[in-house]
């Protein structure tokens, strides 16, 4: 059973200015000489800075984990390991050598009602922090057009109270599943877990509730539709998800 889908059960849950010296001298003054380089001849021009290839917010231990295939990266960041507010952003890149660029958000997330821990267990409210696959979504609501594999279901459905009193309907009105601990190529509701079900699963992308998850994260409906049509599995798309300072690492 789904972490959320359980949870709802449980609960019932730089300005630079600079003057143009053309414009105030003669126009009969002779155009500047260049500077000089250390011969006497002309300085060649300053090289370009380097564009940096890193996926923004992430240190090379936490971006080890990223294969050269993969094209797409959703970055999910939190203050602290304590914290249920997060930000997330979708990157992604032409080939391994390419740099990442922005393609949506930053957009306002929430995680886990604890915050994350990098050794998730059933019932520990955190969200697991690391870097995991995302190809399989699935919701209440019919595609909205995403390349990933889809599964309508009434199964999605939810109801009841989450943490802060807020209503659970619709929540699962679209999700994109985490692979985390979970047979990848499944329906999200598939119940399997490979590590076994003391290291928890069912840990998804999923419509927010105005309100922490249980293990979850979660993003505004039009966010999730945007997601979901952004998403191509020949990217390899994964998502890269915790606090700052471990995700910096």
């Amino acid at each position: 059973m789904p972490v959320c889908l359980a949870a709802a059960r449980l609960l019932a849950p730089t300005v630079c200015a600079a003057l143009l010296l053309a414009g105030c001298a003669s126009s009969s003054a002779p155009p500047p000489r260049p500077l000089a380089g250390p011969t006497g001849a002309p300085a060649s021009p300053a090289a370009p800075s380097p564009v940096p290839r890193g996926l923004p917010g992430v240190g090379p231990e936490t971006g080890a984990a990223l294969t050269d295939g993969t094209l797409q990266a959703l970055v999910v960041t939190g203050a602290t390991r304590d914290t249920h507010t997060a930000e997330a952003v979708l990157y992604k890149r032409a080939d391994a050598d390419a740099p990442w660029t922005r393609v949506l958000g930053p957009w306002p997330a929430h995680n886990a009602l604890r915050g994350w821990t990098p050794d998730h267990t059933e019932g520990d409210l955190r969200t697991p922090i690391g870097v995991f696959g995302l190809g399989d979504a699935g919701g209440r609501l019919p595609d909205p057009g995403t390349l990933l594999p889809y599964d309508q279901d009434e199964d999605f459905d939810i109801s009841g109270e989450g943490f802060l009193g807020e209503p659970l309907e619709g929540s699962f009105d679209y999700v994109v599943a985490i692979d985390y601990n979970r047979v990848p190529g499944t329906t999200p509701l598939d119940a399997e877990r490979p590590l076994g079900e003391e290291r928890g699963g069912g840990v998804w992308i999923h419509v927010d509730h105005r309100g922490p998850t249980q293990a979850c994260i979660s993003l505004a409906l039009d966010h999730m539709r945007e997601l979901l049509r952004a998403l191509d599995p020949a990217g390899l798309p994964v998502i890269v998800m915790g606090p700052e300072a471990d995700l910096r690492r």
